[in-house]
This record gives C-alpha cells, structure tokens and sequence, in this order.
C-alpha cells in the first residue's frame, strides 16, 4: 500500500510541475443532429502504458461511471451512465495558487453530475490551482473550458456542434503570467480542424482522425 503523500503527489503533479508538460492531447467532441461523441488521444511517455487502468464505478445514488486513468490517479478520462463525458489535457502556463484545489479534484466531480450544464457549474464553482483545458460532453452538446489560475473561461460548441482544443489557450487569457505552447500544438489544433471539415460524426471516423499520420496528430 502506498503512502498517502505519495497519492497526493500524484494528483498535484500538475500543479507541481506547473508549465513543463511535454504530453500532447488533441481533445474533440461533436454533438450532431443523431449523436454526440467525445473522443481524445493521449501522446505522452510510452512507459506510463503499464500504469493505465480501466475502472468501473458502481453506485446507489450518483450515475455509474467508466474511466481510464492512470494507478493512484483521482480520475482522467471519463463517461458515466447519464451519458456525461469528462477529458482533461494540460496547458503549459506559468502560474499556480497553491490556496487553491489541484485540478484533478475538481474534474474528478464532473462525471457525478447528471447532465454537461451541472457539471459545468459543478465545476466552476471549485477555484483551480493551475491551467488545464476539460472538455465535458453529454447527448445535448459539447463545452470546453479553459482553466487558469486566476479564471476559467468557456468555449462553446460551434454552429457545427463541435469543439476541438489541443495544448494551448485558444481564448485570450491576459491574467495568465506567461503561455508557454508546446511546438506543435497550434499544428494539431489546425489540422483536427480541417480532418474535421469532411468526417462523419460516428466512432469509426473519430478513431480515423485520432489515429491519423498524414498530419501532426
């Protein structure tokens, strides 16, 4: 059994390591006229592949939920039986209140909510200790949210229905010190776009776009 400073070290990586994240998420979601689907990939250090494990959470009175994380982690990324989804990826931003609640607490509440709208709330009533981006999803719609130290600010879905999000702030974010992109971010964010342009919105052609090579992803 592990000592619970270490578990506690594990979830405030993020805050520990505030600005040096080298993993690289490309993040979509996209609610259509028949279906909404969330998806991401994950491009980190392949040695972390033996720490993932796939959890099931049975319970009486808050929906189910399925989850991939990694051995000691709160929680990653997740979809419960009200059909709510949760994927977190990191910004590199400098800036982190250490009187405020590392990120994976807080997101970690989102898949107990019963639809996007309450987990969005749920969430933003929490104040973030560092920059992060979550993309909650549910039959209704997609929402992103692009979280700092000192704001969060939402990204809604386009006319189209979708919302894509990478590494980076997209939105302005003024109060943040200093915004350090990862190389290829700006990349990915322009070339999910584009494969997005001509997919169908069904799970064959997520995993395509996810798992294409021609580009940067």
């Amino acid at each position: 059994m592990q000592d619970f400073s270490a578990i506690l070290a594990l979830n405030v990586r993020t805050e520990i390591a505030f600005g040096m994240s080298s993993e690289s998420c490309t993040a979509l979601s996209w609610k259509s006229k028949e279906t909404s689907i969330l998806a991401q990939n994950w491009d980190w250090q392949e040695e972390q592949e033996d720490n993932l494990i796939h959890l099931r959470l049975e319970r009486n009175d808050e929906p189910d939920i399925e989850m991939i994380t990694e051995a000691g982690i709160i929680g990653k990324i997740d979809l419960n039986s009200a059909g709510v989804g949760v994927c977190l990826s990191a910004i590199r931003a400098k800036g982190t209140e250490f009187g405020k609640i590392p990120c994976h607490l807080p997101w970690r509440k989102c898949p107990d909510s019963s639809s996007r709208e309450e987990a969005i709330v749920g969430f933003k009533n929490f104040r973030v200790a560092s920059s992060c981006h979550i993309l909650v999803a549910d039959r209704e719609g997609d929402s992103g949210l692009e979280c700092s130290s000192a704001k969060i600010v939402e990204i809604p879905m386009s006319p189209e229905g979708l919302v894509v999000h990478t590494n980076h702030f997209i939105k302005e974010h003024p109060w943040v010190e200093e915004n350090i992109k990862l190389e290829d971010s700006q990349a990915r964010l322009t070339w999910i776009s584009k494969l997005a342009e001509t997919a169908e919105a069904d799970v064959e052609s997520f995993r395509a776009m996810l798992e294409d090579e021609d580009g940067v992803l």
